[in-house]
This record gives structure tokens, sequence and C-alpha cells, in this order.
């Protein structure tokens, strides 16, 4: 059976894990290990070697025919090069160098971490049957892909799609990149409990506002709403830019509540009369937390 080792760098954490042609996960080769923003280059560099390791020593005698890597972004595709923008001590460190170092004469492709969802909700996910569409990652950082007729867009230094840092309308956010009013400053995970926290909200983390939701609490029924208005005018100019037939959004704070969703449409209804824009659908990932790996896998499966 042949098989792919998928790697997912993100803000948050690595995993690791190896995928069939199919797209499912092997059962028990899944590894993860923690990043984040403190973390010094040494020790993330040892936290991929740990959990790729891993992983391959699950593939018992299937051979491996590949490696997909996705990373949050920026990233330089060409040169193998990543600088996540929420992990200070990579700038333009050589992630496909390293994967290649440590499975030698197997092909390494690398992407953006939200063009490996768009790839993996089009091959077996919620947008498949679509030619048209775009793929997030709502978690520590926001972040997208394309898919243009049927096919990955990465442009020219593979950073198409990062709808995290188109600037939204009627917010002033300063942003790590630069930009003012960007959806990841707006509506990450991070950056929403840090507006309800300004508001006067006591919780810490995005699994607090999400129970707090739940219970009813004013200030994070209002930071989940203006996450998702933020998300919504993003998702409305991207599809009267790109003619969206489908957005799947994934990523842990996706899931702070189901009404996420729903604030996300409603601040798209302005556009209504643009037809063109109307029909797109937008949903949850049909992948739950394993998309970002599927997707890496398919730089190799479906290339």
């Amino acid at each position: 059976m042949p098989l792919a080792l998928a790697v997912d760098f993100g803000g948050t954490k690595v995993e690791a894990a190896l995928v069939d042609e199919r797209g499912t996960v092997l059962a028990g080769s899944r590894y993860r290990a923690a990043t984040g923003r403190e973390a010094t280059s040494a020790a993330l560099v040892d936290a991929v070697e740990s959990v790729s390791a891993r992983a391959l020593a699950t593939a018992a005698d299937a051979g491996i025919i590949g490696v997909g890597i996705g990373s949050a972004g920026p990233i330089d595709a060409a040169a193998g090069l990543v600088s996540p923008l929420n992990v200070p001590a990579w700038r333009d460190y050589p992630l496909r160098a390293q994967l290649e170092a440590l499975v030698p004469d197997t092909p390494v492709r690398i992407a953006i971490d939200g063009l490996c969802i768009a790839l993996a909700e089009n091959w077996i996910g919620a947008t498949r049957g679509t030619r048209t569409s775009m793929g997030m990652i709502v978690s520590t950082g926001v972040g997208g892909g394309l898919i243009i007729d049927g096919a990955p867009f990465q442009g020219p230094s593979g950073n198409a799609g990062h709808i995290g840092h188109l600037e939204v309308g009627g917010f002033d956010e300063p942003c790590a990149c630069g930009g003012t009013g960007c959806l990841e400053a707006i509506a990450s995970g991070p950056h929403t409990v840090e507006w309800a926290r300004r508001q006067g909200w006591a919780g810490a983390t995005g699994e607090d506002l999400a129970a707090a939701h739940a219970a009813g609490d004013p200030l994070a029924l209002a930071a989940v709403e203006r996450a998702g208005t933020a998300l919504g005018r993003a998702i409305a100019s991207a599809t009267a830019l790109c003619d969206l037939e489908a957005v799947a959004i994934g990523g842990g704070f996706s899931h702070v509540a189901p009404e996420l969703f729903t604030h996300i449409r409603a601040a798209m209804q302005p556009r209504a009369g643009w037809s063109f824009v109307e029909k797109v659908r937008v949903t949850p990932s049909a992948l739950s937390g394993e998309g970002p790996l599927i997707g890496a896998a398919a730089l190799i499966h479906c290339s």
C-alpha cells in the first residue's frame, strides 16, 4: 500500500502521520509535538524530527512514496523555506531540506497549510465536486488556500489564498504582518480571546470562551459574533474576487460554537444582491482535525 508521510507545521503544534492513497490516516501513525511563539529553533527542529521519525516507524514494510508538508505561512515554496508568522524562531528555515535528509531519495513537496486544507476538502471533504473553492483554517492564526478551475493555486511564492491577511472593513486592529484590520488579527482564536478579555471577560483560552459561550455569557457571545462577522466579510470579498463555489472552514477555533457559522452567513447577507457571491456555500470542514495532514498527503497522492 503506497503511503505518504504527511507533516503539518503550525503555530501551536507540529503533527506527522502516514496517509494512504484514499486519504485515510493510518491508525497509530499520528504523532504531535508542541511548537509555539516561545519555542527555540533547536526545539522546533527536534519536534519535527521526532514526530516524523515516529510516524515513519509505523510504516512496517509499506512503501513511502513521498513526503508532503503543510506549513503556516509565509513560505517560499520554490526554495522550501518557512517563516511562520506566529513562530518567530523560524525565519527562512529550510523545512523541506530537513525532511529530505530524514527520508532520502524520496520526493518532498511543501505548501502553505491553507492550501493543504483546500486540497483535502476538495479531494475527499466538504468541497468535493466543486471546481473553484477555498479551504480555511481558523486557529492560532487564520489561513486559506484556493482551488481554481480544478487545480491548486499557489502563486509564484506559494502564499496565494492567505485570507488571514486580507484587511476587513470596520476593524482597525494592528496585525503582526504590518497590516491594519487583518482577518487574523480579528478572528483567530488568541485574538478573539484577547478582545474578550479587554472587554472584561475573565477567561483565558479558546476552550474557556467556548464554555462561556455555551453558558450564555454576554461577552463570549459578543466575541464569537465579532469573529464570525469578520470572517463573513472576508469570505464575501474573496468570493467576489475569485467567484468561489464553496468554502470549507477547519481549525480548532472554528469549533468554538456552532453559531460562529450563523454569524459568518449573516455578515455575507448584504452581498445578497450579487448572485455570484450569494451562491457560495460556507460549511465546516468535513475532515475533523485530520484535514491538514490529509491535505499535506494530497501534495503527493494527487500531484
